[in-house]
């Protein structure tokens, strides 16, 4: 059933439940929405307008209780509707405008401090991973001889981010070549995206593949998709709360507490559930609920993420938790701490 087909009653009794069962983790029964909510119906009437919701798919109904509790279709439209504007107090605010500083500690300590403040915030598994590099300029790059047949490449990122590479050639070379191959590579690729110095590299460095410039030029040949992507992006991520998420109800039971440390476990499958497309968004932030996520063991939880920018390469924050939560308010925690780490990262690229 599409939300435009429910009754103004349907929507409040859905939007009821909802915020009932966020608050007791309990299934909802009819004369508790009826003691609770003051909107004129009886329970008889309230327990037919809950079992027309089952019906459609928007309730389901636990064997072990006579209360019902909202799907995987009836969170995604209290989500899409009938939730109240996301909000965060000022208090909280504060909170983390002075916990991040980005002119204060480096980008791995902030975004792990980042990460700690979110979860606090919202009492649920918070992560944030580093920027991606995909679409991040390259500002300078520059070569440092480590040994006669080792370098060491530095790439500086127009946002100023840096990443660092080693490389092995296979011929001892001199800093004099050395100094010649760091001038050419940033006449030909200073300004271009990672993405396309990948593509046309070899393209643009075509007319310097002589014996002069050979064992150099051919070692970033050889190296060029590990020097210009995130081949070690999967391990670049920070994630906290487990403590936090732990102390929910829903995890007293030993089956999904054995699922949820599992779950926090494989920082892998996390990176790239956050990393992927998402098309159902709210205020800016993506939403997505049990069934929705694509990997089978997030079945139980949805997920909220934002990203943030530093220049042209981006990361994304996230919170992930079990389905009955405050998604007003975390999705406000969310999009708040993205766009405060932006404002923070953005301090270090000017």
């Amino acid at each position: 059933m599409d939300v435009y087909e429910l009754s103004d009653r349907e929507k409040a009794i859905l939007r009821f439940v909802v915020h009932q069962f966020i608050l007791t983790a309990s299934p909802v029964g009819s004369r508790n929405i009826s003691k609770r909510y003051d909107i004129g119906l009886s329970p008889a009437t309230i327990r037919n307008i809950m079992a027309d919701l089952e019906d459609s798919g928007l309730l389901d109904h636990p064997h072990t209780s006579a209360g019902r509790i909202p799907t995987d279709r009836g969170y995604r439209i209290y989500v899409d509707t009938l939730m109240d504007p996301p909000y965060l107090a000022e208090i909280e605010k504060l909170k983390v405008e002075n916990s991040i500083d980005a002119n204060s500690m480096d980008t791995s300590e902030l975004l792990r401090v980042t990460s700690v403040i979110l979860s606090e915030l919202t009492n649920q598994l918070a992560c944030i991973t580093f920027p991606k590099f995909e679409n991040a300029v390259l500002d300078k790059l520059q070569i440092i001889s480590l040994a006669a047949s080792r370098i060491l490449v530095v790439l500086t990122i127009k946002s100023g981010l840096i990443k660092t590479i080693t490389l092995e050639i296979d011929s001892d070379v001199d800093a004099a070549k050395l100094n010649d191959v760091q001038q050419i590579l940033n006449e030909k690729l200073s300004g271009l995206k990672f993405s396309e110095i990948r593509k046309t590299f070899s393209e643009r460095l075509k007319e310097y593949n002589h014996e002069n410039f050979k064992p150099i030029v051919r070692v970033f040949v050889d190296s060029i998709d590990k020097i210009f992507t995130d081949a070690d992006y999967m391990n670049k991520a920070v994630i906290s709360g487990a403590s936090k998420i732990l102390k929910q109800p829903e995890f007293e039971d030993l089956q999904n507490l054995q699922g949820i440390i599992e779950l926090i476990e494989n920082k892998d499958v996390i990176i790239h559930l956050m990393e992927r497309e998402k098309s159902k968004t709210y205020s800016h932030a993506s939403i997505t609920i049990g069934s929705e996520n694509p990997e089978k063991q997030f079945s139980d939880y949805s997920m909220i993420t934002k990203e943030y920018r530093i220049g042209d390469a981006l990361g994304t924050v996230g919170i992930i938790g079990p389905k009955r939560m405050e998604y007003s308010r975390i999705v406000a925690a969310v999009v708040y701490v993205a766009e405060s780490l932006t404002k923070e990262l953005k301090k270090t690229s000017i």
